[in-house]
């Protein structure tokens, strides 16, 4: 039987990695995971027990498309709370995890064959979802001294419909502060392209807080998920934020592409919400891994490296030691029983010298995958 022209989309590499460590454990032998995106913390306590009850007394039935309104009205509270911006519940739609958000955005706002901007190095779903969907991603090669992260200039010349953008960034954890997202903004803006901002990471940050598009515009898409600092990845429930014209747009999708978002998953992921005090001891495990990091890759070998602002990953530049980071990283897994991510997932020009260390595991883990790393390049 034919397939689609549109269904030629590359592997998700970090996955092919894990079921890689998947079978080295099921030959009997400890992995360390420091290669996939998941907090090592399952549903807040305060989720899993509002949804025992739920199912006590609930069929748990289809919800209105847009999502259960409480939740949504929680989350438009949340961004008084973070950002001190009023925003109208009636904006926010619950979507299947961000990747329902990213195809709704995508299909609301552009046309077979328009030109997306997306930051190289970045997630990489983002190119293959926008190629299943006939859309052409167009990859921004961005610079070491602008932290990876794209910026005004890199705009002109491209004819782009749409930006998309990640603060905090995967796999860089680099964020734009609000000089630098209202540059980008208003770039997008003057080419005539919509703007999506991905801030599935926010509540993950270190040393400042992220910022939301919505603190500069109303007229942007802002993707977000319970995955993440919620630590609900399995859960599939995340959100978005249009303008108000866009509201009645999306709905009719999300009737037609998903009905709604799985309803236990909105009952656990509003009652994770007020979780602040679990949420926050994950926080406490986040920042001593990453001191770990920081102090243990360099010791290792791993020296080219730059701090991130938020989530919880560390991006290295592996070209002097490899020009091969798949290999590389099949061989760290081989020889020290560390599965890390190859570069190539993330930027397909340059993601053959670059490596993803994520840091999302327990701090013993993280202890131990630094030890390792460090006698497997010593022996090396």
């Amino acid at each position: 039987m034919r397939v689609s022209r549109r269904s030629s989309v590359d592997p998700f590499i970090v996955m092919d990695v894990m079921e890689a460590a998947r079978r080295a454990e099921a030959s009997g032998r400890h992995i360390i995971h420091m290669e996939v995106g998941q907090p090592g913390t399952g549903a807040p306590k305060a989720a899993t027990e509002a949804l025992a009850r739920a199912m006590a007394q609930e069929s748990l039935g289809y919800t209105v498309a847009l999502g259960l309104p409480a939740l949504r009205a929680r989350i438009a509270w949340l961004y008084g709370d973070w950002y001190d911006v009023d925003l109208d519940p009636n904006r926010v739609v619950i979507t299947p995890g961000s990747s329902g958000g990213f195809i709704l955005a995508f299909t609301a706002l552009f046309d077979t064959g328009d030109r997306v901007g997306i930051g190289a190095p970045g997630y990489p779903s983002y190119r293959q979802i926008l190629r299943a969907l006939d859309l052409e991603p167009v990859d921004i090669q961005t610079a070491a001294e602008n932290r990876l992260q794209p910026v005004a200039a890199d705009l002109e010349g491209l004819a782009l419909k749409g930006l998309m953008v990640a603060s905090p960034a995967n796999p860089t954890g680099t964020m734009l502060d609000r000089p630098a997202m209202q540059t980008l903004i208003a770039a997008a803006a003057a080419h005539d392209a919509a703007f999506i901002s991905d801030e599935i990471y926010h509540g993950i940050e270190y040393d400042a807080k992220a910022v939301t598009a919505l603190q500069v515009t109303d007229d942007a898409y802002v993707i977000n998920s319970f995955s993440k600092y919620f630590s609900m990845t399995g859960w599939r429930v995340g959100w978005l934020v249009v303008p108000e014209d866009h509201v009645r747009v999306i709905e009719r999708i999300a009737q037609n592409m998903f009905i709604c978002a799985p309803h236990a998953s909105q009952l656990a992921a509003l009652a994770a919400m007020e979780a602040s005090e679990e949420l926050e001891a994950n926080m406490a495990v986040y920042r001593a891994n990453r001191a770990l990091m920081l102090k243990g890759l360099p010791e290792a070998g791993f020296t080219r490296i730059a701090p991130p602002d938020g989530a919880f990953y560390v991006y290295a530049d592996v070209s002097d030691v490899t020009q091969d980071s798949r290999a590389f990283a099949a061989e760290i897994l081989e020889k020290a029983g560390v599965a890390v991510t190859p570069g190539l997932d993330f930027d397909p020009v340059r993601g053959h010298q670059t490596l993803r260390f994520s840091y999302a595991r327990s701090t013993a883990d993280i202890a131990e995958g630094l030890a390792r790393l460090k006698a497997f390049m010593q022996a090396r």
